[in-house]
């Protein structure tokens, strides 16, 4: 029984929808003006003019009744699609809020990992300094020693001058 009413609601939506988008048409427009002349030549057939006027006012009163219930739906087709969109932009908006979450996440941690590189630049270069001040100590050392050495060797050769001339 359901799937029935939701066939036939299906079905007369779609006829809802072929009617709105007809009588909107140009065809529409040449149909409803060849039957107002259609209706008013009847006149010169010798069917009395307040029949005919009777008739026509009836059948357009009608239509007119149809023709607002068949805007109304399509508005609410249009609100129903209208909603869909605003739940998808929504969703949107909740998906870029995210990823502006995860974009400063990240921008963080390549603060983070900025940081880091700065701080072995730096120890690079104080352990490069030190390198050089070590080299220079040493270099110091090696002069100093090789002063003393021959200064050592000086003394050894006067020590020597000194017990040969004994």
């Amino acid at each position: 029984m359901k799937r029935l009413v939701t066939k036939s609601s299906n079905t007369l939506e779609r006829v809802s929808i072929k009617a709105t988008r007809w009588m909107g048409s140009t065809g529409s427009l040449f149909v409803h003006t060849v039957l107002f002349i259609t209706s008013f030549t009847l006149y010169f057939l010798g069917i009395p003019f307040e029949q005919i006027l009777l008739v026509v006012t009836t059948i357009v009163s009608l239509e007119a009744i149809y023709l607002s219930i068949f805007i109304q739906m399509s508005v609410n087709r249009q609100d129903d699609k209208l909603s869909a969109v605003a739940l998808d932009v929504e969703e949107i908006q909740e998906d870029v809020e995210g990823i502006e979450k995860d974009v400063d996440e990240i921008q963080k941690d390549v603060d983070e990992i900025q940081e880091d590189v700065e701080e072995i630049q730096e120890e690079d270069e104080n352990e490069e300094k030190e390198e050089k001040e070590d080299e220079e100590i040493l270099t110091r050392i090696e002069d100093t020693m090789g002063k003393l050495i021959e200064e050592v060797i000086e003394l050894k050769k006067q020590h020597q001058e000194m017990n040969n001339k004994k």
